[in-house]
């Protein structure tokens, strides 16, 4: 079993920079793929990042691309994500997820889940 725990959401202007932070315990991150998901009020939940466990690969929602930074420590057991140039539309509670498969979290689904941190991106 995963726990996950995300932090570092809260209110911010638009155009500054946050980073949020997923801390695993329960099992070493080594050999899970890691996403970060978010979903708006009134909207479904959608992928905004992931990064593998091998290889170092990382894959962006087009929305957030060349704006947000997914990054991984496996030795700290924790999972980030920066995010810059922050717009009112990146309004969402983001979740961290982790997954053996890094396809399975490309496609929305994964084995464990956080319980979100709301970020709110005021104009």
């Amino acid at each position: 079993q995963v726990r996950l725990v995300e932090s570092g959401g809260g209110l911010v202007q638009a155009g500054t920079s946050l980073r949020l932070s997923c801390a695993a315990s329960g099992r070493t991150l080594s050999g899970y793929a890691m996403g970060w998901f978010r979903q708006a009020l009134g909207k479904e939940r959608e992928f905004v990042a992931a990064a593998s466990w091998i290889g170092g690969r990382t894959y962006y929602a087009d929305s957030v691309k060349n704006r947000f930074t997914i990054s991984r420590d496996d030795a700290r057991n924790t999972v980030y994500l920066q995010m810059d140039s922050l717009k009112p539309e990146d309004t969402a509670v983001y979740y961290c997820a982790a997954d053996p498969s890094s396809r399975t979290i490309l496609v929305g689904s994964a084995n464990f889940w956080g319980q979100g941190t709301w970020v709110t991106v005021s104009s």
